[in-house]
């Protein structure tokens, strides 16, 4: 089933789309119409994208990196996943980090992250003294070993 989503694209780049049947995010471009952005190594910089969404509550918009990218180049998401309510209505804006070794420059129109939909529900707290039994307890990072 497809949920309809309001955009505005203020960039002159097609909409974020679904490279294939399957994928689960959409790659989204750069607006960078003043021309491309430098960053240096373990640098971050905001990276603009021309588009606003208007998501139906119970929606959020995830910002992850792309695969490629981070395997190849060394540019990440810096706050992976980055998170887009749905009442917020300014600009999407992608958050890279470089932490490659050489500088990367960032052109207009360049993939540079995937975007996905996902639902979320809210919760309300209920204070107790004691939480129910599991098998792992209090058993935190590590815990069940490397093999």
């Amino acid at each position: 089933m497809e949920q309809k989503v309001k955009i505005i694209n203020r960039s002159h780049h097609e909409l974020p789309r679904y490279a294939t049947p399957g994928a689960s995010g959409m790659d989204v471009r750069a607006y960078l119409p003043d021309g491309p952005v430098t960053i240096p190594s373990l640098g971050r910089v905001l990276i603009p994208t021309g588009i606003y969404v208007q998501l139906p509550r119970g929606l959020e918009l995830q910002v992850r990196p792309r695969s490629g990218l981070a395997l190849k180049q060394g540019i990440t998401v810096a706050n992976s996943p980055g998170t887009v309510d749905s009442d917020y209505r300014g600009e999407v804006g992608i958050i890279l980090l470089n932490v490659g070794a050489e500088p990367f420059t960032v052109s207009d129109g360049d993939r540079v992250a995937q975007l996905v939909i996902a639902p979320y529900v809210h919760i309300g707290w209920e204070p107790v003294e004691r939480l129910d039994e599991t098998v792992r307890e209090d058993g935190a990072f590590g815990h069940t070993g490397t093999k």
